[in-house]
């Protein structure tokens, strides 16, 4: 049970990871190709790209759940600790609705790139699959922002000492 706990926890992580470490050796394998035996092969850079736009929407979902975020904290230290708690709660509510709004979009897209039935140009791949990237990352940051704002409202009476140790 513990790892399928550690798995859930941390299956984002797991997959960039392995996104990552796949396309470090198709990148490596592809400079052997291109300077040393003089022939570059087509697919691999196509397979990078695809891989950093998965990378990009899971490690979204990553970001949100290890709470690493950009933000300017100027406005938020002016107000009591209570209406900060209330404020970042606010903030992830907004924050998962437009990652839903981005799921809709994604489904979308992904449903007319079906329709058309395109195909990438080098490994010929169906184009939705890469464009699944979107809703597929999304599902993961909407999910994590609900669990985010679950903790946020369930420890919204612990002093701040006890949320690190819980989170930890």
């Amino acid at each position: 049970m513990k790892v399928l706990k550690k798995l859930a926890m941390n299956f984002e992580a797991y997959l960039c990871a392995i996104a990552i470490a796949v396309m470090c050796v198709v990148v490596f394998i592809q400079v052997i190709f291109r300077f040393i035996i003089k022939s570059s092969l087509p697919w691999s850079e196509e397979l990078s790209r695809y891989l950093q736009v998965y990378i990009t929407f899971f490690g979204t979902a990553y970001g949100i759940q290890t709470g690493a975020h950009l933000g300017i904290e100027a406005f938020t230290h002016l107000l009591p600790k209570g209406g900060r708690k209330v404020l970042a709660i606010i903030v992830k509510i907004a924050s998962m609705l437009v990652c839903a709004l981005i799921l809709k979009l994604g489904v979308d897209i992904v449903t007319s790139q079906m329709a058309s039935g395109q195909v990438s140009p080098a490994m010929r791949i169906p184009m939705w699959m890469i464009y699944g990237a979107i809703p597929a990352g999304m599902v993961f940051c909407v999910i994590r922002y609900i669990v985010d704002i679950y903790h946020s409202i369930r420890d919204f009476n612990k002093p701040e000492d006890e949320e690190k140790e819980v989170l930890e």
